[in-house]
């Protein structure tokens, strides 16, 4: 029986063998539900725009996203770096 870890890497391995931008959004839209798509979309945006400096509240208007959701992102890049 595959393990969590065994999942992981079958996922990894399947998007490292994405060789264009178009088969890249046509696996992720295919793996993820529209609802998922727009959610992990957001989040890269709520990741760049808080290295960019911008205010949680700005983000947070700007996406449509709630300040809980822009805080988690601001958490979770900050673990990154620790």
């Amino acid at each position: 029986m595959k393990t969590l870890d065994h999942y992981t890497a079958d996922l990894i391995e399947y998007l490292l063998a994405v060789t264009t931008p178009d088969q890249m959004e046509q696996a992720l839209r295919e793996l993820l539900t529209p609802a998922e798509f727009t959610e992990i979309t957001k989040r890269l945006q709520i990741f760049k725009m808080l290295e960019a400096g911008v205010s949680q509240r700005k983000i947070a208007e700007e996406l449509g996203v709630g300040i809980a959701t822009v805080s988690r992102g601001a958490r979770a890049r900050k673990l990154d770096y620790e």
